[in-house]
Order: C-alpha cells, then sequence, then structure tokens
C-alpha cells in the first residue's frame, strides 16, 4: 500500500536523479539479512556514479564531493531509504527492525564484530526500512566507535522490547520525525515499552 501511495514521490525523485546526471536512479549494494543471509538491499542514487562504493567501507562525511546535490537532499531526509519498500515486499526486509549494515562494516576504524562482541545478535530479526536506533538519533556515519556501540545497544533494546505496540511508535516517529529531521537534531533514547 506504501508503494501505491507513494508513487507519485517515487516517481518524482527518480525522474529528478536521472535528470540531475542522466546515471542510474538506483543504487543496489548487499546487505546481511536475518541470521547473516545476503541480499540486494536497493536504495536511490545520492553519490556520484563514478563515486558509489558498493562495498560501504567508505562512508560519506558532511560536504562530501562524491554527494550529488539531490543526494544531500535525499539523505538529509532519508527519502532515499524509500526503495527498500521493494526489498520489503520481497520479504528481505521488515518495516520496524535492525537497519541492515553491508558485509565487514567498519566502526570507530575496526569491524563492527570486533568493536561489538555481541554484535551477531542484531542478526537474530529481519532487517527493518526503519528502526529503534534511527529515530532515537543513532544513524550515519560510524566514526565514533561508542556511538557505533550505541547502535547495536538500541538495535538488542529493540529485539528484547519487540511488540506491535513499540512498531507502531517507532513507525509514527519515523514519518513524523525521522523523514524531515536532521539526524543530530534527533535525540537519543532507550526502548522502552
Amino acid at each position: 500500500m506504501a508503494l501505491v501511495l507513494l508513487s507519485p514521490l517515487l516517481l518524482c525523485i527518480a525522474a529528478t536523479i536521472r535528470l540531475d546526471d542522466g546515471g542510474s536512479i538506483l543504487f543496489r549494494q548487499q546487505r546481511e539479512g536475518l541470521n547473516g543471509q545476503l541480499f540486494w538491499l536497493l536504495k536511490f542514487r545520492t553519490w556520484r556514479e563514478d563515486g558509489c562504493d558498493a562495498t560501504g567501507i567508505s562512508q560519506p562525511s558532511d560536504g562530501d564531493p562524491r554527494l550529488t546535490p539531490i543526494g544531500r537532499f535525499l539523505r538529509r531526509t532519508s527519502l532515499d531509504e524509500l526503495p527498500q519498500l521493494l526489498n520489503v515486499l520481497r520479504g528481505e526486509m521488515s518495516l520496524v527492525g535492525p537497519r541492515p549494515h553491508v558485509p565487514g562494516m567498519r566502526a570507530g576504524g575496526t569491524s563492527y564484530r570486533q568493536l561489538v562482541p555481541y554484535y551477531a545478535q542484531r542478526l537474530q530479526m529481519k532487517p527493518g526500512l526503519t528502526g529503534w536506533a534511527q529515530v532515537n538519533g543513532l544513524r550515519g556515519p560510524t566514526g565514533d566507535p561508542w556511538l557505533a556501540r550505541g547502535r547495536i545497544d538500541q538495535d538488542l533494546a529493540y529485539i528484547e522490547n519487540f511488540s506491535l505496540r513499540l512498531d507502531l511508535k517507532i513507525l509514527t516517529k519515523t514519518v513524523f520525525g525521522g523523514f524531515l529531521m536532521r539526524p543530530e537534531r534527533m535525540r537519543t533514547g532507550r526502548a522502552r515499552q
């Protein structure tokens, strides 16, 4: 239903990306899903065609010259994530859950698995289009090890407190805050029911 309702917006974004530089509209990247199974995650392309990093090792920073002007806006508002509704439709993702990472994701200058020994526990649940960590401000680059650990802790808090009520709360915060509020202005918090 979301794909149908959002189709005018999706078509408008797709046309803007194509008109901007004539390159591909979607960016595909392998991510770890439930139990570590790999799948192709879809996003609107936000980087110049020659600057895309399919490995996910190179993360954008503020003022990154690889980002297109429309790409900056899409990333700031999280609208670049909307094609993942197709991943949800295919059963690879859920609307809510821990955000899917690229295999070998790095945080704080090391691999996430080395930084957070219990990292694999987050793979016990299907990844989500949005999650508890994201609506509480823990999104974006993972250069700070403390924030990177906090993101995993929030993922696990969500898994432990999983409920329809919590999912509805996360979806509401995503729609009314996450898509329009800049990440650095979002608050941090804990998963509570």
